[in-house]
């Protein structure tokens, strides 16, 4: 049966790059039947509408969502980003962001091939705080994180089973707990727990700022990389700065429990400098719908398309795709 696929090309470039992407992966052999949702800045703009029940319920019947990117100058900071990504992150349970880092970080020789799971769901994104006084020299702004048992565990859970599945068998939890102590304290703690359900894996621990060192200077030695939500939004783009560019990442929103659907986006934003220039590299949302058909199961398509990936591909932003589609038929 084919894969129904809810697809937000948004604004700026993301229409251009998800088209490729889906040409692509009809290319690798994946039956796929799309349905467009014109949902972003320019849609907010338009009639007020970021996404609304009804159509965050429409969503909820489809096997996946692919999405190209949402933003435009004219939308204030934060309209859309809390209204529709982190509304679907959260109305969805996409409690797990994955996001593969494959590459040669600047002044290495050796390639390096890691993950991140992000807890996508809690920590300070929530929402939780508030402001007193706005706008008067006593101002006061708090901004809360907020760590549960359950949404710690499960991330922490879902990273185990991952590097149980890789060659290294390796996690290393990131966080900062000589300073958050009481976050932090229920990371390592709940990290230490479930650690021991897994004798194979290894484990090790990083506070972030020695992190963020490591990315640059021994991307090598991360396996499976554990954080939480605020951290990983950081780490992972010093992680795509440091595996060619920040245009070639790719991303998964993921609900393991599969009580909806996923959610998969690359990592760029809509670049509307570039939009109808032919620019943009699709690369990285062709690499957000491969992780899309390993959820969907299609793995050996899947892996298809990474390797038609491996080498750059250079021109337009459909020469490129074209390129890739070649690639495919060759194999």
């Amino acid at each position: 049966m084919a894969h129904r696929i809810a697809v937000i090309g948004g604004d700026g470039i993301g229409p251009d790059v998800t088209i490729e992407a889906l040409k692509v992966v009809r290319a690798a052999g994946v039956d796929i039947l799309t349905t467009d949702f014109d949902l972003g800045g320019a849609r907010y703009l338009r009639d007020g509408e970021i996404l609304s029940d009804s159509t965050l319920d429409q969503l909820r019947d489809f096997d996946a969502i692919l999405l190209g990117a949402v933003g435009t100058p004219d939308v204030p900071p934060g309209v859309i980003e809390r209204g529709l990504l982190l509304k679907m992150r959260f109305e969805l349970d996409l409690y797990v962001n994955q996001r593969p880092f494959v590459g040669t970080a600047p002044g290495h020789m050796k390639p390096h091939d890691f993950i991140v799971i992000r807890e996508n769901t809690e920590g300070p994104y929530v929402g939780e705080g508030g402001v007193l006084r706005k706008g008067t020299p006593n101002e006061v702004a708090t901004q809360g994180s907020v760590n549960t048992r359950m949404g710690v565990e499960r991330c922490v859970r879902y990273a185990f089973e991952l590097a149980a599945k890789r060659q290294r068998k390796h996690v290393t939890l990131v966080h900062k707990t000589n300073v958050l102590t009481f976050a932090g304290d229920l990371w390592q703690r709940t990290f230490d727990i479930v650690a021991k359900e897994f004798p194979n894996v290894a484990t090790a621990y990083n506070h972030v700022d020695a992190a963020c060192i490591y990315f640059v200077q021994d991307p090598h030695r991360y396996d499976v990389i554990v954080t939480d939500n605020l951290f990983g939004d950081i780490l992972t783009d010093l992680g795509g700065a440091v595996s060619g560019g920040i245009g070639l990442a790719s991303s998964a929103n993921l609900n393991p429990a599969r009580t909806g659907p996923s959610m998969f986006e690359p990592v760029h934003g809509s670049a509307p400098d570039i939009v109808g220039t032919g620019k943009a590299n699709p690369t990285a949302a062709i690499l957000s719908a491969a992780l899309m058909l390993d959820f969907l199961g299609e793995n050996a398509a899947a892996e298809r398309v990474r390797a038609a990936c491996a080498e750059p591909a250079a021109g337009s932003t459909v020469e490129i795709a074209n390129t890739i589609v070649a690639r495919l038929g060759a194999k």
